[in-house]
């Protein structure tokens, strides 16, 4: 079964959508992220741009974010509808028809593109529309449900967001920006590995190869720790080419030395082992102790993630950095 044709039997029916299921299908959380990237790219790009123009580079790639999410829901229903993580979302709640999430996915992104390239300029409206292709089409329609491999190279579409911001302000995309997309793609697969080791019931139940149900818990634990280890000397970089400064080295060494350790700590443990009793009923983070590791694992890493890209954005914002 497709996304292009969703089991009535999968599906509830339910009262017409509101504005906030709606909502929904942008994926708001992850939104947040690819906007705070977004803007740190802009921001780090010092470049003379109007405030106005600053804030339409931004709501186009927030939109944009919003448009691939949409996209993503109505192809994935099937999928979605079998996993207790997402079964909740608009389309498999019945919330919201897939032709309506398909029918905004596609407005969305017509109106980002051509907003950012009419407004801004048309390398950053590439690259947007770049993104909404990449993760639209070459991962939800055939990455995801075809290869292990879904999370390495999917990333890069959420990896992009830092270079569109770039873009935006300066034009063009220099070494530095692309360092950016770098942290952020080589972060995604410990990230999402590390969830889906105690997710993973749901992903065999859905039929999605994501690493844990195709190569098992054990090696899913050791490529998130290889992972790592080449993560964490790509988030240090940037002290050394001029886009951190001390303050983001300290925090990069920092936590990336606290990442290291959850990540050998999750290498030696038995998570994802026990898959049918990972979870409790508290949410994402309600796991049972065998996946704590995953767990905590998942957690920081969001945590870092947000700390690497929060002081390249202070620093470049107060003048700190060297750059």
């Amino acid at each position: 079964m497709t996304g292009l044709a969703v089991s009535p039997t999968v599906i509830r029916q339910a009262a017409p959508a509101l504005w906030q299921d709606y909502f929904q299908l942008m994926k708001p959380r992850v939104m947040s992220l690819v906007v705070f990237t977004g803007l740190t790219g802009l921001i780090c790009a010092h470049r003379p741009m109007h405030p106005f123009l600053a804030m339409v580079a931004i709501l186009c790639i927030a939109v944009g974010a919003g448009a691939s999410a949409s996209l993503n829901m109505w192809f994935d229903a099937d999928i979605d509808a079998r996993m207790r993580r997402t079964r909740g979302r608009p389309v498999p709640s019945g919330k919201v028809q897939g032709a309506d999430a398909l029918g905004l996915g596609i407005t969305l992104s017509l109106f980002s593109v051509g907003l950012m390239g009419m407004a801004v300029n048309w390398l950053a409206a590439f690259l947007l529309a770049f993104t909404i292709l990449f993760y639209a089409v070459v991962y939800t329609m055939w990455l995801k449900r075809s290869t292990p491999q879904n999370i390495v190279i999917g990333g890069l579409a959420g990896a992009l967001p830092p270079a569109i911001g770039w873009a935006a302000a300066a034009g063009s995309t220099p070494l530095n920006a692309w360092l950016m997309v770098l942290i952020i793609f080589m972060w995604t697969p410990p990230h999402f590995w590390a969830l889906s080791l105690y997710t993973s019931e749901d992903y065999g139940a859905a039929g999605v190869p994501m690493m844990p149900v195709v190569k098992g818990p054990k090696s899913t634990r050791l490529q998130i720790l290889i992972y790592s280890l080449l993560f964490v000397p790509v988030a240090i970089l940037p002290a050394f080419t001029g886009l951190g400064g001390h303050a983001y080295l300290a925090i990069a060494a920092g936590g990336g030395l606290v990442f290291l350790v959850l990540a050998w700590r999750l290498f030696k443990s038995r998570a994802g082992e026990q898959i049918s009793d990972a979870r409790t009923d508290d949410g994402l983070y309600g796991v049972k102790a065998d996946a704590r590791a995953a767990r905590n694992m998942f957690a920081f890493s969001i945590l870092y993630l947000f700390s690497l890209f929060a002081a390249l954005l202070a620093e470049h914002a107060f003048r700190w950095s060297p750059a």
